[in-house]
């Protein structure tokens, strides 16, 4: 079996260097429970605590929408021509 080293390598980046990541081109999708929902959208109705929600973001983290799905979230960061990529 063949097993390959991966260097990581880790940059430190300025809030301001981060904020334009991704250049309004990029997302991100990430679920949270709903107790999660009124810190990120302080303007949404009460939700029922214990449920698995969806938030697309924008590359610097601004939420961008939530939703009930991952694949309603994939599909309105589409609609918007942004390029959903994965987070760890």
């Amino acid at each position: 079996m063949n097993t390959e080293k991966i260097n990581e390598t880790t940059i430190d980046m300025s809030p301001e260097a981060l904020a334009v990541l991704g250049g309004g081109e990029l997302a991100y999708v990430r679920a949270i429970k709903s107790e999660d929902v009124q810190r990120l959208f302080p303007q949404a109705p009460s939700i029922a605590p214990g449920l698995t929600l969806f938030t697309l973001h924008a590359a610097d983290g601004t939420p961008i929408m939530l939703t009930d799905s991952r694949e309603a979230a994939l599909a309105n960061a589409s609609q918007h021509e942004l390029t959903a990529v994965s987070v760890h």
